[in-house]
């Protein structure tokens, strides 16, 4: 597989000014004026959902929101997306997704019909109910937010944090797919596919969790491949090295995509794991029996540097000791 044209120093620059990663920088500042420790909170900012101890199992709390281009590109699309990556969160950290609320603040009626219809199919299909929310009727604007609520044992949860240096990077990508008609940053492997298969897809990060054979772990989200392991090794307080040639693709080249593109695509299926040695084959057969594509991409290191190599080419993406994609770690504290 080839990256097409685009050198190591290409991919670098359009991931740091992908939107999609800049929009991330200032989580930092809104986390130190609201972070408030608590007991029974065991991670909050900066993992995929927050992990609340509850007796012996973790209750996964999540929120998210859609992008507005994507409302104004497909109302639907929207509704369908905004379930899905909800349920992606408590998937990325080993749970089981139990029920959602959601809130809409759409005054067109027409928009608003089309978003409900996209949130049911999706709550049908992966077959997570919406039980309440609330509804702003009269909002110059549409916007539709999702919260998640999801359980899993405590010992079982997957964190973004936890990589460690030596283990191996994992991207599982279900490649079978198209572009979205409405929107040419989705990979769209979802709405042609069965419950059965989507809902398979999704546990598959539950089996693993309960397996114990991951040490880290996210759902690919609006980063893209590398903005979303830049977000897990920021956390970890880590670094890594990448081939470029080694992540899990479609003939990009029949679906006239260049490659800069699919590494900023929101996959509709996609997460990205990290494993010691020992457990990297039972990783990749477990994505593999459900229909994703899973291949070792890199490995951890100590050096707080994403680099990113293709052949005799490499170039670093983000110095994680200067800066962070979502800047945790830095600015004055609240």
């Amino acid at each position: 597989m080839q990256t097409g044209n685009c050198s190591t120093d290409r991919i670098a620059d359009v991931i740091r000014n992908y939107e999609g990663v800049k929009r991330k920088h200032t989580i930092g500042e809104m986390v130190r004026a609201l972070r408030i420790d608590t007991p029974h909170v065991i991670a909050s900012f900066g993992e995929d959902a927050a992990v609340i101890r509850h007796n012996d199992e973790a209750l996964l709390l999540a929120a998210d929101g859609i992008w507005s281009k994507l409302m104004e590109a497909d109302p639907y699309w929207a509704g369908y997306c905004s379930v899905l990556v909800n349920i992606h969160d408590i998937a990325a950290m080993g749970g089981r997704p139990i029920a959602m609320v959601d809130i809409l603040s759409i005054s067109d009626e027409r928009i608003r019909s089309s978003v409900i219809k996209g949130m049911h199919d999706a709550s049908s299909q992966f077959s997570v109910p919406i039980v309440g929310g609330h509804l702003h009727p009269d909002t110059p604007y549409s916007v539709i937010d999702v919260a998640i609520l999801g359980v899993a044992p405590l010992e079982s949860v997957i964190y973004s944090h936890t990589a460690a240096v030596g283990d191996k990077i994992i991207t599982a990508i279900d490649i079978t797919g198209r572009v979205h008609p409405s929107c040419s940053l989705n990979w769209d492997s979802v709405t042609m596919k069965s419950a059965s298969q989507v809902q398979s897809q999704i546990q598959a990060m539950e089996k693993l969790g309960n397996a114990r054979l991951l040490t880290a772990g996210k759902d690919i989200s609006n980063p893209g491949i590398i903005g979303t392991l830049g977000m897990l090794l920021e956390v970890s307080e880590k670094g890594a090295e990448i081939n470029l040639d080694l992540i899990p693709r479609p003939d990009l080249k029949s679906l006239g995509i260049e490659f800069e593109m699919w590494v900023k695509m929101y996959p509709g299926m996609g997460f990205l794991v990290t494993a010691c040695d020992k457990n990297v084959e039972k990783v990749c057969n477990l994505f593999s029996s459900v229909g994703m594509e899973a291949k070792v991409i890199g490995e951890i290191n100590d050096t707080n540097q994403l680099t990113i190599t293709y052949k005799d080419e490499e170039s670093s993406v983000f110095d994680l000791s200067e800066d962070g994609i979502m800047s945790l770690f830095f600015g004055d504290s609240a």
